[in-house]
């Protein structure tokens, strides 16, 4: 890994706040959610002298994980002059629609697919959607449907409406780093094309971000935090006024956060998005 410096990853509900990621990074790769966990374990790497590299781990749906870390970072004491660093996220949606465009490829033809990951808020459930439907209009599977864990539709009503529209099978593409099962009998067979990214290429993506955290202060002297606090701006509608309507007041919602939005530059997937096996959960 490039630099000497400790890692942090935090995490929300793409990661089940941490516990999807637990054994999968590495041992010195530490793993926390947002807020006090990620305050109390940046400041205990400074009072020990270590550099922090910090890396949200967001598939690209969770813009304000974000933005929160960034909060966060600021309020550290003695975090400036380059000792934190906030990496860019783990991946963006056009990361996200492409390793489910690779898991899809391993997919028979005649399944349908069934895209599955936490319900995050209205905003972020839309996002998926979004998603589903790119993966669907660039793909060869004519029924590409979405669903959350914790959200409607679930799993179990996913793919129960997967075989109402005549799905004989269906294959389940987990959207997040958390694996979502129907919890309720299935009425088709139902396959799990997971995990989106296996342990080795999140590792390696990790990396990635990790050395462009030292590449970007080293050249540029940008830890990041700046960057990460607009993050979540303009994330969901703009305006809701009815038409005609006045707008004497202003927003603060973020925005339809596209992909890439606030980054410099993007990262190929194509290396986290090999080696996608499909089993069977049925």
């Amino acid at each position: 890994m490039a630099g000497n410096a400790a890692v942090i990853a935090v995490c929300g509900h793409e990661a089940a706040y941490g516990r999807a990621l637990e054994g999968r990074l590495g041992p010195d790769t530490g793993i926390v959610p947002n807020g006090r966990a990620l305050f109390r374990a940046v400041a205990a790497h400074l009072r020990r002298g270590e550099r922090v590299v910090v890396v949200p781990m967001t598939l690209g749906r969770e813009p304000g994980l974000v933005a929160d870390t960034a909060r966060t970072l600021r309020a550290v004491p003695d975090a400036g002059r380059g000792a934190v660093l906030l990496a860019e996220p783990f991946g963006t949606a056009q990361h996200l629609v492409a390793w489910l465009r690779a898991a899809a490829g391993r997919v028979p033809a005649d399944s349908a697919l069934l895209v599955a990951a936490p319900s995050g808020d209205p905003f972020e459930d839309a996002e998926l959607h979004r998603v589903a439907a790119l993966v669907r209009r660039y793909g060869r599977h004519a029924l590409v449907e979405a669903s959350f864990g914790g959200g409607d539709p679930d799993p179990a009503e996913g793919v129960r409406r997967c075989a109402l529209l005549g799905a004989e099978r269906v294959a389940l593409l987990p959207a997040s780093f958390t694996a979502l099962h129907p919890e309720a009998a299935a009425p088709v067979p139902v396959a799990d094309a997971g995990p989106l990214v296996p342990d080795p290429a999140l590792r390696r993506v990790l990396d990635e971000r990790v050395a462009d955290a030292h590449r970007r202060w080293d050249e540029h002297g940008d830890d990041g935090i700046a960057t990460g606090l607009t993050a979540a701006d303009h994330h969901g509608h703009a305006h809701t006024h009815p038409p005609g309507e006045g707008h004497g007041h202003s927003h603060d919602h973020p925005h339809e956060h596209g992909p890439g939005t606030g980054h410099r530059h993007h990262h190929h997937p194509s290396a986290a998005a090999a080696d996608l096996g499909v089993r069977s959960i049925a």
